[in-house]
């Protein structure tokens, strides 16, 4: 079965953007970022929440249209209404039975995009399998949280660190069953 994992840019205090989802602090560029959309290339499948597709509409996304066009995209929101919409976008409510046949049915590993309510909501679930940590050097003291506002306990495993001069790192870490 393939494995959901939530790869995401983070501050060093745990937000994925700051204020009013402002993600100009995070770098645009750079040898960490070239890992990260070379890794991207590998899935076939993504999975995000309405904010983090909505999101997209500022940097030129057009309403229905894929974000990533190699992948197939699955949007768990039970408000978001699209027109024009591709035939690579699917529009879902959440549910973990939902969550699961994706997971048996994708080719490949599951990006988890962005989304600190809906990665949190997996995460209450047990549905994340792996987190990438793209963990930047600096702090941005409120925001928006990696995992919400989920009060969950999981354990990780470091299983790999990758770093880069910009003073980016890479982190993958695995669910570890204690």
């Amino acid at each position: 079965m393939s494995k959901i994992i939530y790869y995401v840019a983070t501050s060093l205090d745990g937000y994925i953007a700051g204020p009013d989802d402002d993600v100009s602090a995070f770098p645009k560029g750079g040898k960490g970022v070239e890992k990260y959309l070379a890794d991207l290339k590998e899935f076939k499948t993504v999975i995000m929440g309405r904010r983090t597709y909505e999101f997209g509409y500022q940097y030129g996304l057009e309403p229905g249209q894929p974000a990533y066009p190699h992948m197939e995209h699955y949007i768990f929101s039970d408000s978001l209404q699209l027109e024009n919409i591709a035939d690579a976008v699917h529009v879902e409510s959440c549910s973990v039975d939902r969550i699961e046949e994706i997971k048996r049915d994708s080719d490949t590993d599951i990006y988890l995009c962005g989304g600190g309510t809906f990665a949190g909501w997996l995460l209450d679930n047990d549905l994340i399998d792996q987190l990438k940590l793209k963990l930047n050097p600096f702090i941005l003291g409120n925001g928006i949280k990696l995992f919400g506002n989920s009060p969950k306990t999981v354990h990780w495993k470091l299983s790999q660190k990758e770093s880069f001069e910009e003073g980016l790192q890479i982190l993958t870490y695995d669910r570890w069953e204690k």
